[in-house]
Order: structure tokens, then C-alpha cells, then sequence
């Protein structure tokens, strides 16, 4: 059990919390890969049943960097993705661990059609996570999200703009997200934990070691891969498709 990356951690004390302290996790967490931001996070992982915001200036850029390395090892069932503003490629995500075959795609476009799709996934007894990009989100639909997430234990990303960092969230953890100047690390800041201020930004390698090891066996092969070798994406799901899958899944919840 102990090499299992879903760890719970819990006892009677874990409900007292000192500000000065970073918090004890009440409940199930899931490490990041990324052992610099473990170090940092409550329980040293991403919580599950809890909104985490991800907030960078363009969406797109740096979430799959961060967040791939734990949905790669998370639970088996579907990464449902509700308004991505690209079409992830799925080639990499497979390399990376992430099977093809888990990504579902939800191709909302209103604010109301985001939200109700991501509120819906997480009713879903099957969905393992949920990653939205909701940029005009208010704090209480946003909070909406945070229960449902906490009532089924699912794991939930919410990407917003960077100019969202001054507005009220119900999120237990809050991150801005940028490319580190002149380099392919990420920049982290910690805008909210349980825990002290984190004052200083966090510099982590954009890539894991396994995607740096393909890369390298790319620049040494004589040959390139052949198309056949990769996994193919699928197009997009249209909007009524998807609702009607998740109109299925939710039966099962």
C-alpha cells in the first residue's frame, strides 16, 4: 500500500490548524511528480475533493506540464476535459503515460454550458478528474464545483485567467502558472494553501525525466517514428454527444 500515490492522511489532530504551519491533509491526496511542489502542498500532494485554480496568462501553456505527471498515475477512469482552448496532443500525453483512450472532451462553449458539463462530470462515479477552463467563472458557481468535488472525491482543476488572482475563490489552492524566462522550467507561485505564505516562487523542470529521455532517443534515431507507432487522436466530441455520455455516466454515480 505504501507505494501507492493516492495516500490518506489523517488522525485527531489533523482538524487543528496553526496559520503558521503548513496543514496536515484531512483527507486523500495524490502527489504531484514534481517533489519541489509536494513539499510545499498540505499532505504533499494535490487534494482530492477539492478545487485547486490554476491561473497563468494564456490558457493552454502550462497546465498539461503541471499537472500530467499525476493524472498519468491517477486512478483508472476518464480525464475529462470541459472547454480546453486546444485540442491536447495526444501523442505526447500517451509517451507521458496518459492512455489516449481516457481523454474525453467536452466541447462547451457558453459559460452556463461549462459549468454544467464540469458539475456534471463530477457527479460521475466513473470520471477520475476533471480539468475546466472557465475563465468568467463567478466565486459562486466556482463554489458549486468545490461541493460537488468534495461530495464525490474527485480530483478537480479549474484554469482561469491571471487577472483572476484578485478576485474571491473558494479554492483550497491556488497557483500562478508562467514559463520561467529564458528556459522551459516552470514558475510557480503559491497564491493560497493552508499553511504560511509561500514567498518565494517556485522553479520547477518543465519536463520529466521520461519525456527528456524520449526526447533525447528522438535526436539520436536515424529514423523517424513511423505515423503507426502513435496513438491517434480522436476529433473532437460534439456538444450533444457529450452531453449525452455524461447523461449516462451520471446514471451510474
Amino acid at each position: 500500500m505504501a507505494s501507492l500515490p493516492l495516500v490518506l492522511a489523517f488522525d485527531a489532530n489533523a482538524a487543528v490548524w496553526r496559520a503558521d504551519e503548513l496543514a496536515r491533509a484531512s483527507a486523500a491526496v495524490l502527489a504531484t511528480g514534481h517533489a519541489a511542489l509536494d513539499a510545499q502542498l498540505p499532505g504533499g500532494g494535490w487534494p482530492v475533493g477539492a478545487l485547486v485554480e490554476i491561473l497563468q496568462a494564456q490558457s493552454g501553456q502550462n497546465e498539461w506540464r503541471l499537472l500530467l505527471p499525476a493524472l498519468a498515475r491517477a486512478r483508472a477512469g476518464p480525464v475529462l476535459l470541459v472547454g480546453p482552448p486546444h485540442m491536447p496532443f495526444v501523442p505526447g500525453l500517451a509517451a507521458q503515460g496518459l492512455a489516449c483512450e481516457r481523454l474525453l472532451w467536452i466541447t462547451a462553449v457558453t459559460p452556463a454550458s461549462r459549468m454544467w458539463a464540469s458539475e456534471q462530470a463530477l457527479r460521475c462515479a466513473e470520471v477520475a478528474a476533471v480539468l475546466a477552463w472557465l475563465p468568467q467563472a463567478r466565486a459562486d458557481q466556482l463554489r458549486r464545483l468545490q461541493m460537488a468535488a468534495s461530495e464525490h472525491a474527485k480530483l478537480l482543476f479549474v484554469m482561469r485567467p491571471a487577472s483572476a488572482q484578485a478576485e474571491s475563490s473558494p479554492a483550497v489552492l491556488r497557483l500562478l502558472v508562467a514559463a520561467q524566462p529564458d528556459s522551459d522550467a516552470l514558475r510557480l507561485e503559491l497564491l493560497k494553501r493552508r499553511g504560511p505564505p509561500c514567498t518565494q516562487p517556485l522553479v520547477m523542470p518543465a519536463r520529466s525525466g521520461r519525456l527528456s529521455a524520449l526526447l533525447a532517443r528522438g535526436r539520436t534515431s536515424r529514423r523517424p517514428a513511423a505515423v503507426a507507432d502513435w496513438p491517434q487522436s480522436a476529433p473532437p466530441m460534439p456538444q450533444e454527444a457529450a452531453h449525452h455520455v455524461l447523461d449516462s455516466l451520471a446514471g451510474t454515480a
